[in-house]
């Protein structure tokens, strides 16, 4: 199955089974990529929000216009951080953004039970590393390329280049099909 990419300078489509890296700065704006992502031809999509709490989500996915009846979220923080948890359908959660093995469960749970074209957005994995470790979120983000690749489904994985050495930013780059660039002004460079 092929997908649409709505990225300036990538390829048109990219084939089930993509993984794409985006790499940015810790304080850079990667709403913007990634609900592009999100909103392109797609059935489905996950958000794993390791960052911010599926209301935050939410209303990343309403400023963009990103059609959220499509839409399942995993919050990996309110657990952990006691706050409140909304009852909703379309909303998982997990104890801590180190409960990996309860997230690729999850990632593994969507792919299974939806239907069409599906993407996922694992945002962070550099959030993933800070709560557990570098090479546990690697392994992790393995699984999750191998699950999108079973599914005939593509994935974008945040990684922040500021909180990360060189060696583990290109061990994590290497995993993955396609690298998408944000630099601090917001410029995005493409590489396939």
């Amino acid at each position: 199955m092929e997908y649409d990419l709505a990225l300036d300078g990538a390829p048109t489509t990219i084939p089930g089974g993509t993984g794409v890296f985006l790499l940015h700065p810790s304080i850079g704006e990667t709403d913007r990529v990634d609900t592009d992502f999100l909103k392109t031809d797609t059935d489905a999509f996950l958000v794993v929000s390791t960052r911010t709490t599926a209301r935050e989500v939410e209303q990343k996915l309403e400023y963009y216009d990103v059609d959220e009846s499509r839409a399942m979220i995993l919050d990996t923080i309110s657990v952990e951080r006691g706050y409140s948890r909304r009852s909703a359908d379309h909303v998982y959660y997990v104890a801590a953004p180190d409960d990996l093995e309860g997230i690729v469960s999850r990632v593994e749970e969507f792919l299974e039970t939806n239907d069409g074209k599906r993407r996922v957005s694992v945002d962070s994995l550099t959030e993933m590393a800070y709560y557990a470790d570098e090479q546990e979120t690697f392994d992790a983000a393995v699984e999750m390329m191998e699950l999108l690749d079973e599914h005939d489904s593509v994935g974008l994985f945040h990684l922040s280049r500021e909180v990360h050495d060189d060696e583990t930013i290109a061990e994590f780059r290497e995993q993955f099909d396609g690298t998408v660039d944000l630099d601090d002004n917001g410029v995005v460079t493409v590489d396939f």
